[in-house]
């Protein structure tokens, strides 16, 4: 199993961690955020836990409310590398940036550079073009990942059950300046969009996911990972096409270890190799590890 951490991203950075909460920041700003799972004390003087923007307090199990110290606007811009999006305050603790998918955003386009080296070679007819990747993006959130793909040179689909965070994804294609870039934006239930692109006959090269513990569909319909997700799985196996490049799966808040992204991704019986792990982060000053969720990827 592997570690993959973010290395040389200088618009996030992990300050510090300890008694229940992350100390970060997102471009130029300081959050304070709560996780469960850190049971250590910080390595900070508290006088550094108070230079802070804004400090998340939870009100329920799934929501909370911002404690704003400074003036913050409604959304700022990050980048990595050519990319560029926005960071806002959700009612979810999140941003709208996982810092720890960065190492993803250059896997995915490593892969898909490698793809359609050819294709940009003068001699390639433009008829050649139809040839470029199809990638699906599956519970894209706000679409960082879809960009990195698109960026690299493929078409993207991009599922998501949320009305706001593909406007959202919209608003990052064109703060990225890639809106003449092949992306589909598709409202749906992810598992019900799979299975009608099954029926289609519909193929694809890569395929991204990042499913919730729990969700809810645009229409009211429940997903739960343990029930969904081994459904959602072979539905996607008949979904790539004759010569696949990769699956790539990140999982957040489930019970179980990256053992079982490895048992499933064996179950599809894919010639490749299988890659799974825990994705972290290192904190600034002391290099300590962080674990923010699990992954497994096929490729060749």
């Amino acid at each position: 199993m592997d570690i993959l951490t973010p290395s040389n991203w200088t618009d996030y950075e992990l300050l510090d961690s300890g008694n229940g909460k992350r100390l970060e920041r997102f471009g130029k700003y300081i959050l304070v955020r709560p996780d469960p799972q850190i049971l250590w004390k910080p390595k900070l003087h508290p006088t550094e836990w108070d230079k802070v923007d804004a400090v998340f307090e939870r009100s329920s199990e799934d929501k909370g409310n911002w404690d704003i110290k400074t003036e913050i606007p409604e959304k700022w811009e990050m980048d990595y590398k050519n990319l560029k999006f926005y960071a806002k305050l959700t009612p979810f603790k999140h941003t709208g940036v996982f810092p720890e998918q960065s190492v993803q955003w250059d896997f995915i386009q490593n892969v898909i550079l490698n793809a359609v080296k050819n294709l940009k070679d003068p001699s390639v007819s433009p008829q050649d073009d139809n040839k470029r990747p199809r990638i699906l993006n599956l519970f894209a959130y706000t679409g960082i990942a879809t960009l990195a793909a698109a960026e690299a040179g493929a078409k993207v689909t991009h599922v998501d059950a949320s009305k706001s965070t593909i406007a959202w994804a919209r608003e990052n294609q064109t703060l990225s300046g890639l809106e003449d870039k092949p992306i589909r934006w598709i409202l749906d239930d992810t598992l019900k969009f799979v299975e009608r692109e099954v029926r289609r006959n519909a193929k694809y090269d890569g395929i991204i996911m990042d499913p919730p513990a729990f969700g809810h569909g645009p229409t009211g319909g429940m997903w739960k990972f343990n029930d969904n997700f081994p459904q959602l799985l072979n539905a996607c196996k008949q979904l790539l096409s004759d010569q696949p490049l990769f699956i790539l799966i990140n999982a957040y808040a489930i019970s179980s270890s990256s053992l079982m992204l490895e048992n499933v991704l064996q179950d599809l019986n894919l010639n490749g190799r299988i890659e799974v792990g825990e994705l972290a982060l290192k904190e600034k000053e002391s290099n300590r590890l962080l674990s923010t969720g699990i992954f497994g990827r096929w490729y060749h």
